[in-house]
């Protein structure tokens, strides 16, 4: 089902006058280059000059298949981190609306310099780059450099504003490099802050304000925190944002109680491409993409996905919520808890983890005091290397899929 025409559709994505358009090594890209449909995601900033020359027509970066989209249209792609990467068929009205909301909120506009981490393929990065490009910001793809140079190239060329998701911030601050007093804003999506990494980015970029918000390719901005929400918040509806909880029929439920999360707004995407049809839900205007949470006057607070939910001992068990805890306690840098069949118990939780494997033991405990001998995970794996997608996310079909049998 297509989803809801919102009401700017004449707008369209353009290269501003006053944009100007960096690469990883610093050197000036033009918006010289010829239109193309398909796009591959590198280099980051010829693909980025030649979708913005359709002005307004179609188009997508990375992904594979026809890409058959009318003007006023552009294709994206999920994050994937449970599945293959999504096709995301959107209005570029649906993205154009926020960019004038952020404007507004943040102070977007000439003379802003942006630089974008990760790559085009992934919709976090897309959208930064196009916002800025629209805006008439400075745009700095730093995509393929490694963290220490990306930190180095953050601090040398002033950069105010970046969008990165936490991995990608996690890298940053465990670089070697300088601070960037310059940096004012950092748009933070994909996951939830851990303390650790808040600390991190403070010693690292101690004026900027560090604004976490919740979305989806399908859905763009839910949330948005800020100064006043609680630090396990996922903050308050983003302009323009309607919320609803509800249980697995479909009704209302309200506030305190835990549910399925659904909006409204003029952000929404309109349909999958391709051939995989997604998961995402429509129903009279509204979407759900399977999270589930509980909206509270002080905003809303996220469980996990349905999709990757468990049930253990007759409670339902969000891995999500043991791996935001695991990810504070010493010596753990990546952290993803799956879930493995037990003949005894049906089922149990492993974690898998990248990190100093001598804190072993002294994990185990603080998981088993915390969290109770039935969720806290029954073993610990530790790898060297650290599988992730495009967008930054753990790689999870990979962690599954290279984990030893479980006994």
């Amino acid at each position: 089902m297509v989803g809801p025409v919102g009401p700017t559709d004449q707008q369209v994505f353009r290269w501003h006058p006053a944009a100007r358009l960096f690469a990883a090594d610093g050197r000036e890209q033009g918006p010289d280059q010829p239109f193309a449909a398909t796009l591959e995601d590198r280099p980051a900033t010829a693909a980025l000059a030649a979708c913005l020359a359709g002005r307004g027509r179609g188009f997508r970066i990375g992904g594979h298949g026809p890409c058959d989209v009318m003007p006023g249209q552009f294709e994206t792609l999920t994050g994937g981190s449970l599945a293959a990467p999504r096709r995301i068929l959107r209005s570029q009205a649906s993205w154009c609306a926020s960019f004038t909301v952020n404007a507004g909120v943040f102070g977007l506009g000439p003379g802003c310099r942006v630089a974008v981490l990760g790559r085009l393929s992934h919709s976090l990065a897309l959208y930064g780059a196009l916002e800025g490009m629209c805006l008439g910001a400075e745009v700095h793809m730093l995509d393929g450099l490694r963290p220490d140079r990306q930190r180095a190239a953050l601090a040398a060329r002033a950069i105010q504003v970046i969008y990165a998701t936490p991995a990608q911030l996690r890298l940053l601050v465990q670089a070697a490099g300088p601070s960037c007093p310059a940096l004012r804003l950092v748009l933070v999506g994909g996951a939830k802050l851990d303390a650790a990494l808040r600390d991190g980015m403070a010693a690292m970029a101690a004026q900027a304000d560090v604004r976490e918000f919740y979305g989806a390719a399908e859905t763009s901005f839910i949330t948005l925190t800020g100064a006043a929400d609680p630090p396990d918040s996922v903050g308050q509806p983003y302009p323009g944002v309607d919320l609803s909880i509800r249980d697995s029929s479909g009704q209302p439920l309200g506030l305190g109680a835990e549910g399925e999360v659904w909006m409204r707004s003029p952000y929404l995407f309109q349909d999958y491409a391709g051939d995989d049809r997604g998961s995402a839900r429509w129903a009279d205007g509204w979407l759900c993409v399977g999270e589930i949470g509980v909206l509270t006057a002080g905003g809303l607070y996220l469980k996990g996905r349905a999709g990757r939910m468990v049930t253990i001992a007759d409670r339902n068990v969000f891995p999500e919520q043991i791996e935001a805890f695991l990810a504070t306690l010493p010596g753990v840098r990546q952290v993803a808890v799956v879930p493995r069949a037990d003949a005894a118990r049906g089922v149990v939780l492993v974690a898998v983890m990248q990190g100093d494997a001598a804190q072993t033991d002294a994990i185990m405990a603080a998981a088993r005091t915390s969290l109770g001998p039935l969720i806290a995970p029954r073993a610990l794996i530790w790898r060297l290397d650290w599988p992730v997608l495009p967008s930054g996310k753990t790689d999870l079909a990979a962690i599954l899929d290279e984990m030893p049998p479980w006994p």
